[in-house]
C-alpha cells in the first residue's frame, strides 16, 4: 500500500509540475488568501458646501490640506464651489510604508501619521517645502521642542527677502506659531504657522507646517528623541478584510500644477505593477487593473479595493 501511495503522489507531482513552472499565477493562487490587517484609518463623509464657504476653509474645518480636498474633488472651483453642492471628505487613509515607531510623515499625501504606545495612529495634515527649497527625506528625531519659539531667520532666507529681520520674537507676526518640535537636521522643523493657508500646499522653505490646533494636540505627547521619518509614497497599498486596497495622490509636481491649473498631467507612479504583484500575495491574476489605471490617472486620495470588479 506503501509503494503504492508513493508512485501516486510522485505521479501527481510530476503531472502538475509542468503546470507550475509554465503558468506562476496559477502557483500564485494556491498560497493561502491574506488575514485581514489595520492598515486603514478615519473615514470618508461627504459636505454640504454653505454659503461663502472655500475649500480652503473647509480644509481646515475637517482637518485637510488644501490641495488633498482640491484631488479627491475634481472640477469643483475651490475659491467659488456651488452652493449646497456636496463634496467628498477624503478623511479615509491607508497607512504608507514605513517605520511604524514614532512620526511618518509623506510628502506625497502630505499628511503626518503618528504611532501612538498603544497601537493607536493618528494623522494630520501638513505643508511641505515649495520646489527649489523641498523638505529632505530620511530618518531623524526631535531633539527640542519649544512653545513660543523665536524665529532666527537663516541667512540662505535672509538673501530671498532682505527685509526680513534677523529674528521674529513670539506673536503674530511669527510664522513657527506657537509650538515648535526641532529636528536633528541643522534648520528644519515641525512647527505651527501664522499663515495656516499654507497647510496642504508646498509653500515653505523645506520646514513642515501644521495647523496650529493640531500641533497643539500632539505637543505635550511627543517627547524628545521622538523617531520622525519623512518619505515620499505617491501610492500606498494595504490589506484589510480580505481586500486589497489601493491610495494615490498626486506627484510633488502635479501637487504645484494642481495649485496653478487645477488639473493633472498624465503620470505614472514608479514600479506600480511590480509593487501591486508583491503586495498582492497571491491574488495578482485577481487585480482589476482597468481600475488600478483609473486610480493612477485620476490620483484622487481616495483608497479603492482593486481585487475583482468593483
Amino acid at each position: 500500500m506503501a509503494k503504492i501511495t508513493y508512485r501516486y503522489l510522485k505521479g501527481l507531482l510530476l503531472l502538475l509540475l509542468p503546470f507550475a513552472i509554465a503558468s506562476p499565477i496559477l502557483a500564485e493562487n494556491l498560497k493561502p488568501t491574506p488575514a485581514p490587517s489595520l492598515e486603514l484609518i478615519g473615514k470618508t463623509k461627504q459636505y454640504r458646501i454653505r454659503h461663502k464657504d472655500t475649500l480652503l476653509d473647509v480644509a481646515r474645518s475637517e482637518g485637510l490640506g488644501f490641495i488633498e480636498l482640491v484631488a479627491a474633488n475634481p472640477g469643483i472651483d475651490p475659491w467659488l464651489p456651488t452652493v449646497d453642492s456636496k463634496i467628498m471628505i477624503p478623511s479615509w487613509h491607508l497607512l504608507p510604508d514605513g517605520s511604524r515607531d514614532g512620526l511618518l510623515l509623506n510628502l506625497a499625501d502630505q499628511r503626518l501619521y503618528y504611532f501612538i504606545s498603544d497601537g493607536s495612529v493618528e494623522s494630520y495634515a501638513i505643508g511641505t517645502g515649495r520646489e527649489g527649497w523641498e523638505t529632505p527625506q530620511g530618518k531623524t528625531k526631535i531633539i527640542k521642542k519649544v512653545e513660543n519659539p523665536i524665529w532666527y531667520v537663516p541667512n540662505s532666507i535672509q538673501k530671498e527677502d532682505p527685509t526680513l529681520p534677523k529674528a521674529v520674537l513670539p506673536g503674530p507676526k511669527n510664522p513657527l506659531g506657537k509650538h515648535a518640535f526641532y529636528l536633528n537636521w541643522p534648520g528644519y522643523l515641525i512647527h505651527g504657522t501664522n499663515q495656516p493657508w499654507g497647510v496642504g500646499r508646498r509653500v515653505s522653505h523645506g520646514c513642515v507646517r501644521m495647523y496650529p490646533e493640531d500641533i497643539e494636540k500632539i505637543y505635550s505627547r511627543i517627547s524628545l528623541g521622538t523617531a520622525v521619518t519623512i518619505i515620499n509614497q505617491e501610492a500606498k497599498l494595504a490589506w484589510s478584510d480580505n481586500q486589497l486596497w489601493l491610495e494615490i495622490h498626486p506627484s510633488q509636481s502635479q501637487n504645484l500644477e494642481l495649485e496653478e491649473k487645477k488639473t493633472l498631467s498624465p503620470s505614472f507612479v514608479p514600479e506600480l505593477i511590480f509593487r501591486v504583484r508583491d503586495k498582492s500575495q497571491g491574488q495578482f491574476s485577481k487585480v482589476n487593473w482597468e481600475t488600478v489605471r483609473r486610480a493612477e490617472r485620476e490620483r484622487k486620495g481616495i483608497p479603492i479595493p482593486i481585487l475583482g470588479r468593483r
